[in-house]
């Protein structure tokens, strides 16, 4: 790949996304519609509906339902994470400025009511087993965000970045349910609700374990590995991980991403080498059966589309991470998002189906996955590069 052109790639979307202060639309934002709610929102079926209808429109009818762009927190922790890696390459004064403002938004945009520093989504959304409100937390956002701040404090020494960051695991540890398992337990993807998701869980182990290490903490330490062995004692003979030990056993591409960056994580400590062979089986299952030859990222194990930025980005940062054994499949995916998902204009579009695209410049799906994409393959390029020669 062209490090020129991913470097121009990058200033488009820093462009668009500073342009428009990282507010946006969202693939399940229906519910922030105020006619959809007087249509009674009161319906299980009919907030689904509503939220699917518009999720798969290539048209985006947002703006005559009254929907009005917003910050989403999670994806303001993308951008944070990002800036944060190209702060890394480019120590300039438009990175620091960018890193600073959305630390001020991600502190403004916390969920209400809790103790702790933790953070959900911009609007509520009902999934098939639950109906979430707007900003409440959830274990995967305050994760990434989470993750994002310590960046942050690592890269400039942004000592309120670290105070969130030990909040966000605080609420983890005390807010969040526990499903027990031997010695070892699953935390609940919610405060207000016991459900239980294999990259959730390992999102806030991994969370909870990188600042155990930063405030010297074995007892947060020994919660983080009990909470990660829960995840790796259920992998699948194949390598791969269902989404959840219930009734979603599904295997799809991101989510699989997400169960490996925490796993590396624990691992690149240092931490318990008897899950090496796991992580080896998982990196291998991954990069087989949820990507095809050329790159493209599929979305399910059993099947190719709809494909999504998302499964995309996710592939490109892993396998970035990866260092040099994998860097012609981190090129592949790469170049297959570009050419299919990406706008001259400057943004990436949202998925690409069989028949069509959809062309939605969604603010967190699409840009923010996208954006901390290209900049850890940059920062991974420069690795590479002082690492050959």
């Amino acid at each position: 790949m062209n490090h020129r052109m991913i470097a121009n790639c990058i200033q488009q979307i820093r462009s668009y996304v500073e342009s428009a202060d990282y507010a946006g639309y969202d693939p399940y934002d229906a519910l922030n519609s105020p006619l959809i709610s007087c249509l009674g929102t009161a319906s299980k079926w009919v907030r689904m509906g509503a939220t699917q209808l518009l999720r798969r429109c290539p048209v985006n009818f947002r703006p005559l339902l009254g929907i009005r762009k917003g910050h989403n927190p999670k994806g303001l922790g993308l951008f944070l994470e990002g800036y944060v890696c190209l702060h890394a390459m480019w120590p300039h004064a438009e990175c620091v400025s960018a890193i600073n403002r959305l630390l001020g938004l991600i502190e403004s945009n916390r969920s209400p009511g809790y103790e702790n520093f933790c953070w959900g989504y911009n609007f509520p959304w009902q999934s098939r087993l639950v109906y979430r409100s707007a900003y409440a937390p959830t274990i995967v956002n305050t994760a990434f965000i989470g993750h994002a701040l310590v960046d942050a404090y690592e890269a400039l020494g942004r000592s309120v970045a670290l105070d969130m960051a030990v909040s966000a695991v605080q609420f983890m540890l005390r807010d969040l349910h526990r499903r027990q398992d031997g010695d070892t337990y699953c935390f609940s993807y919610s405060p207000r609700v016991d459900d239980f998701v294999h990259n959730a869980n390992a999102l806030g182990a991994s969370l909870i374990f990188r600042i155990s290490r930063i405030v010297k903490n074995p007892g947060w330490r020994d919660a983080a590995c009990r909470s990660m062995r829960y995840t790796v004692n259920h992998q699948r003979p194949d390598g791969a991980w269902y989404f959840a030990e219930d009734s979603r056993t599904w295997v799809d591409s991101y989510h699989t991403g997400y169960v490996l960056e925490s796993l590396r994580r624990f691992l690149e400590a240092g931490e318990d080498n008897t899950w090496r062979d796991s992580y080896r089986r998982g990196v291998e299952s991954y990069a087989r059966t949820l990507f095809l030859d050329d790159g493209t990222p599929k979305h399910y194990q059993d099947r190719t589309y709809p494909i999504d930025i998302h499964s995309a980005a996710e592939g490109v940062y892993f396998f970035a991470g990866e260092g040099w054994a994998y860097r012609r499949l981190t090129e592949r995916i790469l170049q297959w998002m570009l050419e299919h998902l990406w706008d001259k204009r400057g943004y990436f579009y949202y998925r690409k189906s069989y028949v069509m695209r959809n062309k939605i410049p969604y603010m967190r799906w699409s840009q923010a996955w996208g954006f901390r994409a290209l900049a850890r393959y940059l920062v991974a390029t420069h690795e590479w590069s002082r690492a050959v020669s």
